[in-house]
């Protein structure tokens, strides 16, 4: 194909401008000419100019037209069909800023007040900044909250800007704080609901109220003490717990064990899902993909499965729901095969489609802790640790057998980086999955423990340095931000030699916000950048061609 450059295509496309005709003066070149023979020969020569701007014309289009076929090989990037299959999709254009909160943050909570402030809570801290990650500060209340916690939870209320921190007093009680001015100043009480001496994983949300069950009482209480429903949700030997509050949160008087449904594995689950309908989800960690489903805020429950062409590994982490503005749902959960899956439903949670489609890509061969959080229909986004050392299939794992890729027994030399997924037509036929890999250096070096009971490592002590889950959630204007705990920093992120388990066991917290890129709201378009000056990592991820790449390639370990 003939290449023209930018110069030779402006000059072409002034050919037929008189101006530059006249400037050239071509009829002196054929000596002394009359009137009409000067005349007919610059007929001749527009004849010809026009000539030739329409070949360099439909040269133009020409190369306009084979862009697009351009191969482009960004590492970082994915687009892929629902088998997790690449396809010939332009990615979309987005960019990442992260940022550390200066502090140790295993299994972080992230919620954003309308006011713009970040909150991040994990351990003893809650964390916020008004500025996109520019500055932290800890704004934890010694008094009306906790001081000390073993399995902190965060929450902020998207309708009231309520924010939550939650934390368990050793196993036997907890401690629920709430602030609604920004973390300015905190009102708590230590809670327990129930009676049975032994409370866990705990989980608290907020959602509408709705016309029947508790949801009767609550919109007339409402109204009156608080604006929406708050859940709260732990597991004890038995099976899930879960209430409900008319007030907030102060006390919570009304629920208990969730009989009868999918609560083995000691009634561990993931986080409380809320829909704008007032659907409640909870998701049990169970070997098949299941939703545990509320339509009268907590009063009774049903559950639903799918999934099960796809199953689930052993050991295993929580799965989790998130629901779009007009209540359509979507369950991610790690697949049998260490892909991450979702299953749709259409109608609230009534039923799912048990076709299960894979939204990470194919070559991303290991994951865990999938949070997802989304927009208007058809519009999510889905982040999750994962490895693309697929040569490292077959080898041996930690206990000698071949490696199926399950990270709880991955070799010393996996490296498990943060990916996020987005879809901006996840509810059509065929949808799209965007895949971004957002770190450089790896989240995790060798195996992530998925059973505490059961932690495997032969370096550097104990690999429960991230916990049990990561999380995501967007703000107001439809911007993704994530919170993870970052196990390898200092020298295993500096020293590509020394990147090893023993040196993969830090827990600094991480905020990535999505700086540029599509809004989860339609309304919102393309968002601009907000991204501080003063501080953090831009983490850029441009859509290079072939000749770039290779700097790229090395920079990725």
């Amino acid at each position: 194909m003939i290449s023209l450059s930018d110069d030779e295509i402006h000059e072409a496309e002034l050919v037929d401008d008189e101006n530059a005709i006249m400037k050239d003066e071509p009829t002196r070149m054929v000596g002394p000419l009359t009137k009409v023979q000067a005349l007919a020969l610059l007929l001749v020569l527009l004849l010809l100019s026009s000539t030739v701007l329409y070949s360099m014309m439909n040269k133009e289009e020409e190369i306009q037209r084979v862009i697009p076929e351009i191969e482009f090989d960004d590492p970082a990037v994915f687009v892929t069909d629902s088998t997790g299959a690449s396809i010939d999709v332009e990615p979309i254009d987005m960019t990442f800023f992260a940022s550390s909160v200066g502090e140790d943050a295993a299994e972080p909570s992230i919620g954003i007040t309308s006011s713009g402030c970040v909150f991040f809570i994990a351990f003893e801290k809650v964390m916020r900044s008004c500025d996109y990650g520019g500055t932290w500060e800890a704004k934890q209340d010694p008094v009306m909250c906790s001081p000390t916690t073993s399995d902190p939870y965060g929450w902020v209320d998207p309708i009231t800007d309520r924010v939550f921190g939650v934390q368990m007093i050793g196993l036997e009680s907890s401690w629920i704080c709430w602030s609604d001015d920004d973390g300015e100043t905190w009102l708590g009480n230590p809670h327990d609901s129930g009676t049975t001496p032994l409370n866990d994983h705990i989980k608290l949300a907020s959602g509408p109220w709705t016309s029947a069950g508790y949801g009767a009482v609550g919109q007339i209480t409402g109204s009156v003490i608080y604006e929406t429903a708050v859940y709260y949700c732990y597991n004890k030997l038995a099976g899930i717990f879960c209430f409900t509050s008319f007030d907030g949160g102060a006390t919570f008087d009304t629920g208990g064990l969730i009989v009868g449904l999918a609560t083995t594995n000691g009634g561990l689950h993931g986080a409380i899902s809320t829909a704008p309908d007032g659907t409640v989800y909870v998701t049990p960690r169970v070997a098949t993909p299941t939703v545990i489903v509320s339509k009268d805020n907590g009063f009774t429950w049903f559950e639903r499965t799918m999934g099960e062409d796809t199953g689930t590994p052993d050991p295993r982490k929580n799965s989790e729901v998130s629901a779009d503005t007009e209540s359509n749902a979507y369950h991610v959960w790690t697949g049998a095969d260490e892909g991450i899956y979702l299953s749709r439903s259409i109608d609230s949670g009534e039923t799912w489609e048990q076709e299960s489609l894979r939204i990470s890509p194919a070559g991303v061969i290991s994951t865990a802790f999938p949070q997802t959080d989304a927009g208007d229909p058809g519009r999510f986004a889905v982040t999750y640790l994962g490895s693309e050392n697929g040569s490292l299939l077959g080898e041996p794992d930690l206990d000698g057998n071949p490696w199926n890729g399950n990270g709880h027994y991955a070799p010393n030399e996996v490296h498990y980086h943060l990916y996020v997924t987005f879809s901006l037509n996840a509810l059509d036929e065929e949808p799209v999955f965007h895949t971004r890999r957002l770190t450089t250096d790896p989240v995790q070096v060798g195996a992530i423990c998925l059973n505490s009971g059961d932690c495997r490592s032969d370096q550097g002590g104990s690999n429960r340095n991230l916990l049990d889950f990561n999380d995501l959630h967007i703000d107001r204007e439809g911007r993704v931000f994530i919170a993870i705990a970052d196990g390898c920093t200092g020298v295993c992120a500096n020293d590509p030699s020394n990147r090893t388990p023993a040196t993969s066991r830090d827990k600094l917290g991480m905020m990535f916000m999505l700086d540029t890129g599509p809004s989860l709201y339609v309304a919102n378009g393309i968002l601009e950048s907000v991204k501080p000056a003063t501080s953090g990592e831009e983490m850029s991820l441009p859509y290079n061609p072939v000749v770039e790449i290779e700097a790229t390639r090395e920079d990725f370990d």
